[in-house]
């Protein structure tokens, strides 16, 4: 890939996703397989004005050996000066950027049981830190290939050749292939915010969910819930930034216990380095009752169970079936992509920013509106080519929000 291209992209990043100011410290959290591209996102961060970035390495061929070799008790032991790193991004609330490229099996083969446990322990102490940095900060997910993720996708291609193929599946989907990647953004930011405008105007009580392959979901939403879509504002600063790069959905957070049905996933999930596919769950009283899958329904049971809110929704999202990564006809194992596919559920945490006027309010008084809280966030795809989303609304109106896949607006 021209190196060109790929310092556009890294400006992208830097000025439309994590929109770095003067003065700021950043954060880069990166492999160890993409020191070129980091070094120029670097740049482009300094470039911002940014007062000092950091980069974290990590690598997953190690982190699997930590997981294998590493008894449970030093797993979930966070060091004094971990705790101290913590409490330091709670202050200075450095803007985060992660950029994504594992291997979609990376982790296959661990016992997922001793990091489940293991997450579970270190969560209780990560959790206040967490809670003090909501919203307060901006942030931004990207992806740059791998060799391995690459042949993941493309399995008969040599290695270069599946690279270069992944690369331009990035960069097209991320709308970052053209002339002026930022123009572009700017452009689709208008749309999402148009569309979501629409939705909050709508005074939605539920959305009833159906599709042929067996879906029929209704959720309940929050009177105070607020449909958000591309770019948000940081609390406090009230800084403009994209956190997801590439992003497609229209999104909100449903109210925590109105969930009931069954819904069918249409897109392998990849959770902690391992795949679960051609699974479904099934809702009563907002809570997941039920779940099958053909592989790796240990994981997904263990996945509800992760805390007392891993089995309840915290997002909905709107994505039509006619979007950049659904056309590109590629499944890319990685849930920044998939998810962006088409419309899709998160169990777990919900976003409290996604409640009216939510800076009026605690934390504390925005979960106890509905908003669930839990260590976990997952996304899963539900979308198809005939999916049918109706909105009930609060004054007895049902308004058709997707047909056939896509917006019906």
């Amino acid at each position: 890939m021209k190196k060109t291209v790929l310092k556009k992209y890294a400006r992208l990043i830097a000025r439309k996703g994590a929109n770095v100011q003067k003065g700021q410290e950043v954060m880069v959290m990166a492999s160890v397989e993409q020191p070129e591209f980091v070094r120029m996102l670097v740049d482009e961060c300094y470039r911002a004005g940014a007062a000092k970035v950091i980069v974290e390495w990590s690598d997953q061929a190690l982190t699997k050996l930590h997981y294998r070799h590493r008894s449970l008790k030093v797993l979930s032991t966070l060091e004094k000066w971990e705790i101290e790193r913590l409490e330091h991004r709670a202050q200075k609330l450095p803007v985060m950027i992660y950029i994504e490229s594992d291997d979609p099996d990376g982790l296959s083969g661990v016992d997922q049981k001793k990091i489940a446990s293991a997450q579970q322990s270190k969560y209780k102490i990560i959790k206040p830190y967490r809670d003090r940095m909501e919203n307060k900060y901006q942030w931004c997910i990207a992806a740059v290939p791998s060799e391995k993720w690459a042949k993941k996708m493309f399995p008969t291609e040599k290695k270069n050749q599946a690279v270069e193929k992944l690369w331009n599946a990035i960069l097209y989907t991320s709308r970052a292939d053209g002339d002026d990647p930022v123009a572009a953004w700017d452009a689709h930011n208008a749309d999402l915010a148009a569309r979501s405008e629409y939705l909050n105007s709508l005074g939605i009580e539920k959305l009833h969910y159906t599709s042929s392959n067996g879906t029929d979901l209704t959720v309940g939403m929050m009177e105070c819930s607020t449909f958000l879509g591309g770019g948000e504002n940081a609390l406090g600063s009230g800084i403009y930034f994209n956190p997801n790069i590439p992003t497609e959905e229209v999104f909100s957070t449903p109210k925590r216990g109105c969930a009931d049905g069954l819904v069918v996933a249409t897109k392998p999930l990849s959770y902690r380095g391992e795949l679960i596919e051609d699974f479904t769950v099934r809702f009563e009283g907002g809570k997941a009752v039920e779940v099958t899958a053909k592989k790796n329904c240990d994981l997904l049971k263990q996945m509800i169970s992760m805390d007392d809110g891993a089995a309840y929704l915290g997002e909905v999202a709107l994505v039509p079936y006619d979007s950049p990564i659904r056309n590109s006809e590629l499944t890319f194992y990685n849930t920044l992509f998939d998810e962006n596919a088409c419309c899709h559920l998160a169990l777990g945490m919900g976003f409290v920013n996604c409640v009216k006027d939510y800076e009026k309010y605690t934390l504390e008084e925005c979960r106890e509106m509905g908003v669930n809280d839990s260590m976990i966030h997952v996304d899963f795809m539900i979308g198809s080519e005939d999916l049918n989303i109706d909105a009930i609304c609060r004054d007895g109106r049902v308004v058709p929000v997707f047909r056939n896949g896509n917006w019906a607006f």
